[in-house]
């Protein structure tokens, strides 16, 4: 158990480290490595939304998923498995998305903020952990999706032959992309790094299960912190590399890609942390997943997609002058839909026990 806590300590470390080399080599400030933020640029580098500031196929998506692949499959890890309710897992995962857009930022970036010294990300730190309360309500209700069952191997291995073709044509044939000239999709750390990062990151976070939402779950209601060391490992190695690297700032104002609005920095991450939980996972932990072959986790990654481009094509998500117009709107519908997903499932699985 304490060689267990150590990796997890370790792994947290390192992506936090990681993170903030990123922004060093070129990446957005306080958004070295975030899941919700690339798929975002990623799906506008893939003219699927077309807003030009945040446009750009993140290698570090690609590298995650293919780093949580190799290790997978090194440790015979790598099996093919679906079945789970998949269209409520693409709706709880477009979902996500809303909220994550509404604070700028999925939970790793909100870990990753905190390291920067944002005090907003305190606010949203509050408002993701009232999302797993309510979610951990839920499955103490009752809330619990399908078993995934084996399905052909050959599915498996869909998800990250699509990662290396997305390579294929980020180094080969860039032209039929879209890339940002200016904003957060301009600043972008060499390609080979930003892959190198991305591979370790999903190799280790394959290794250990490392999940954001998982530290604070398992805390309250197993009393298991060792992810939760992972966390906070990760909060303070960001934290002493910004200072390193007098990228540290601390205070609500002026902090880059990020509004002060704490009301929706609140409720934003509420959803996310509500929705996650009901995922079984973390942003993060659904690429892991998607790159083992759970085929139900890539559904929900293709849920972020969708929900990260009609999020610009809608005009719903965040700028740093705070939500937009038809965000908060969308952020209530979320919580009513992602509510009733739960309610509707609670009812059915306690009546089958009946």
């Amino acid at each position: 158990m304490k060689k267990e806590k150590a990796f997890v300590a370790l792994t947290g470390a390192i992506i936090g480290l990681i993170a903030v080399l990123l922004v060093k080599f070129g990446n957005p400030a306080n958004m070295g490595m975030c899941i919700a933020c690339f798929i975002r640029d990623t799906a506008g580098a893939l003219k699927l939304h077309s807003a030009a500031v945040v446009q750009y196929m993140r290698p570090e998506i690609i590298g995650i998923v293919l780093g949580a692949s190799v290790m997978a499959f090194s440790k015979k890890e790598l099996v093919a498995r679906a079945g789970s309710n998949p269209f409520v897992r693409f709706v709880l995962g477009f979902f996500v998305m809303i909220g994550a857009l509404m604070f700028l930022g999925c939970p790793l970036r909100m870990m990753l903020r905190i390291g920067g010294g944002d005090l907003n990300a305190i606010v949203g730190l509050v408002g993701f952990i009232a999302g797993i309360l309510v979610g951990i309500l839920a499955l103490n209700k009752g809330f619990s999706l399908d078993r995934s069952h084996k399905v052909s191997q050959a599915e498996a291995y869909v998800f990250p032959a699509m990662q290396i073709l997305f390579l294929v044509i980020l180094t080969a044939i860039p032209t039929i992309l879209v890339f940002s000239a200016e904003g957060p999709g301009s600043k972008r750390a060499p390609l080979a790094i930003a892959l190198i990062a991305g591979l370790v990151v999903g190799a280790l976070a394959q290794r250990t299960r490392f999940c954001t939402v998982a530290g604070l779950r398992d805390s309250f209601m197993f009393k298991d912190f060792t992810m939760l060391i992972g966390f906070v490992s990760l909060i303070v190695v960001c934290a002493v590399a910004n200072m390193a690297f007098g990228f540290f700032n601390v205070g609500f104002e002026g902090q880059a890609v990020a509004h002060t609005d704490g009301l929706w920095n609140f409720l934003g991450m509420a959803l996310v942390g509500l929705g996650s939980v009901l995922l079984g996972g973390c942003p993060l932990r659904q690429l892991i997943l998607s790159g083992e072959g759970n085929i139900d986790s890539v559904i929900t990654v293709i849920g972020m997609f969708v929900g990260a481009a009609f999020c610009h094509n809608f005009g719903l998500a965040s700028s740093a002058d705070g939500p937009s117009a038809n965000g908060p709107a969308a952020v209530i519908v979320g919580f009513i839909v992602v509510g009733a997903i739960a309610l509707i499932n609670i009812y059915q699985n306690n009546k089958k026990g009946n």
